[in-house]
């Protein structure tokens, strides 16, 4: 019987030993999608206790900031709300979170959580309710005093190479611009584009987020489909000017239903009169502006990223309490292979097409993506298209295998620009050795099964390249 988590954790034959010690291990990461706060980068924030890390809570102003991952993990095992996000005692917090983690076999949660803590406080043993107090003042003791654990250390111990943040149009990058200018911070920091607020015009809040933006390019309002779309490529511009390598678009679905600019304009009129729009006039209005920003991508050499197949916010009594991103959400099946694929063709067509990386929540959707990433490969970059990691849900060891099988059945899985912390916790760099541990054994097992020769030159350049070298040329780090 194999010991828990000890150093060939999750690596089940000889090579896949050799391919992660010998190459994956110490390869630095690039997390080019995640969700933690550039202003606590740049504060160097230090964390009082190992349940401000792990579970957030509610914030200053009524928001709550934290790990839904782990909230979802709490309710699942009877949790009172207040215990979860609340600002309820944060000792009594953690204990509860032990005891559900406990009971959390087969979860990826439970590997996480322990692995953060062999890592970054040199904790062998698992968390169980019967060590939780152990455990809780030793990690705040190290929280409070250990210089590698404030959020700059945690950052540097982790070997990060680069952090891709999620920003929205309408930010003023102040922290970007003061972490760019601190000479101390060795790591890069850059800001990525996610301007959802502007496309979703059918949700609430639209018309009022519309008047942030027309107020960040100076101007009063915006009013037409094509002012939004100027004001959001002048904001893709300051974007720019500060390292800006990736935008992000989370989608409920990809839509595609072609219009002219006089009809986006139209629709967006309506809107902002507070007249109901049909879902034709929702996916006209947003296809005007993916595809008037995807060639702006292009043609700044700016990285385009879809997520879709999310139905957010599904307990609407929650969502109501506690607002959005408090692990309210599921797998949708969305129905959008051909409008992907035509939204794709069309930018095409005039050579606009900008690098894409494609991630669905629904994992049947692989082998589409697969498919339809390789029917708008290009010489711009080896894997232009790219089928995004398992992402959310699906970032098990079955679904990171499964997004592996399905692009290396489908396309080449040594262009892969692999993993991404999506994650709102600084101690969640250990999903990148999770990660990683999951690659080496896949395909250790081909090689030893024969499926693959034991070419060490090739395997080290497939290793090393989806770790890292892959993420470092497309991102042109």
């Amino acid at each position: 019987m194999s010991s828990f988590m000890d150093s060939d954790f999750m690596l089940h034959n000889d090579t896949a030993k050799h391919l992660f010690h010998d190459y994956a291990e110490s390869m630095p990461l690039i997390d080019y999608h995640c969700h933690i706060s550039p202003k606590e980068i740049y504060e160097n924030r230090r964390y009082n206790n190992i349940a401000e890390v792990w579970l957030g809570g509610q914030q200053d102003d009524g928001t709550y900031f934290g790990d839904h991952y782990k909230w979802r993990v709490m309710r699942s095992n009877g949790v009172p709300e207040e215990l979860v996000t609340g600002n309820s005692d944060p000792y009594e917090r953690f204990v509860k979170f032990a005891e559900a983690l406990e009971m959390a076999i087969g979860n990826p949660m439970y590997h996480w959580c322990n692995l953060e803590l062999k890592k970054y406080f040199g904790i062998e043993e698992p968390l169980t309710v019967e060590n939780a107090k152990e455990i809780w003042d030793k990690t705040s003791e190290m929280l409070r005093t250990d210089p590698s654990l404030t959020v700059r250390g945690i950052i540097e111990r982790s070997n990060v190479y680069y952090i891709g943040t999620t920003d929205d149009p309408v930010d003023t990058l102040e922290w970007h611009e003061k972490i760019s200018a601190d000479s101390n911070i060795k790591f890069m920091v850059r800001p990525s584009f996610r301007p959802d607020k502007a496309i979703n015009i059918q949700k609430e809040g639209f018309s009022d987020y519309i008047s942030q933006l027309a107020e960040s390019v100076g101007k009063d309002n915006l009013n037409s489909a094509v002012e939004v779309v100027g004001a959001l490529e002048e904001r893709i511009d300051y974007f720019k000017e500060h390292g800006c390598r990736a935008s992000d678009h989370g989608l409920d679905y990809v839509p595609y239903v072609m219009c002219s600019a006089d009809e986006a304009d139209r629709i967006f009129i309506k809107s902002q009169n507070g007249d109901a729009l049909s879902k034709e006039e929702v996916d006209k209005y947003q296809t005007f502006v993916l595809l008037s920003l995807a060639r702006k991508y292009h043609k700044e050499d700016i990285v385009m990223e879809i997520h879709y197949s999310c139905t957010r916010n599904v307990n609407e009594r929650m969502f109501k309490l506690e607002g959005p991103d408090t692990g309210f959400d599921m797998i949708a099946k969305s129905s959008c292979g051909d409008e992907l694929a035509s939204l794709m063709s069309e930018l095409d067509k005039t050579g606009e097409l900008p690098k894409t990386i494609i991630f669905s929540l629904d994992h049947n959707d692989f082998n589409l993506i697969g498919t339809c990433m390789g029917a708008f490969q290009s010489d711009e970059v080896p894997g232009k298209i790219q089928m995004g990691a398992a992402w959310w849900f699906l970032d098990t060891r079955d679904g990171m295998e499964e997004q592996m099988r399905a692009l290396a059945n489908l396309g080449l899985l040594g262009n892969f620009v692999g993993m991404l912390t999506d994650s709102r916790s600084f101690l969640s760099y250990t999903r990148h050795d999770y990660f990683r541990r999951i690659m080496c054994n896949l395909i250790g097992k081909w090689v030893e099964d024969g499926e693959y020769p034991a070419n060490e030159t090739s395997l080290k350049k497939i290793v090393e390249g989806i770790c890292f070298n892959n993420a470092k040329r497309y991102l042109n780090l």
